[in-house]
């Protein structure tokens, strides 16, 4: 079985905004792999959606993913990756690097249309597929 895949919030937005529902289009795409959410996607998603109806039926769906705990070892983890990216130059918001440091802490790819995944070395990040947002 492959890993998890961490799916970042501009994926859940961005189905939204092109498909209503993720969930259908997420699931069909995993296949056998594990989907994977941290509490910063699922701030960032939850908070921009006006329905509570819909509101809902996205917390559950995540619920039913693989859940990624922020423990202190990940925020000490995010804090460094922090620290040596801003050292080489790449300074990345710290949502994204909280959202990277949660996909290394179980080793799963990153599912993001964000550029700033690809900096941070020994993340696999994965593309959505092209069809999803045309």
């Amino acid at each position: 079985m492959e890993s998890e895949v961490l799916v970042d919030s501009n994926i859940f937005i961005n189905l939204m905004k092109y498909h209503g529902d993720p969930a259908p289009w997420l699931y069909r795409w995993a296949g056998i792999r594990n989907l994977a959410i941290c509490g910063m996607v699922r701030m960032e998603v939850l908070r921009g959606v006006k329905s509570p109806k819909v509101c809902r039926g996205l917390n559950d769906f995540m619920d039913v993913m693989v859940n990624i705990p922020a423990t202190n070892r990940l925020w000490d983890d995010a804090a460094a990756l922090a620290w040596k990216l801003d050292r080489k130059g790449l300074v990345i918001p710290g949502t994204d690097v909280v959202i990277a440091a949660s996909a290394l802490a179980i080793g799963a790819a990153v599912l993001t249309s964000d550029v700033h995944f690809k900096s941070i070395e020994g993340l696999r990040v994965i593309a959505p597929p092209k069809e999803w947002f045309t």
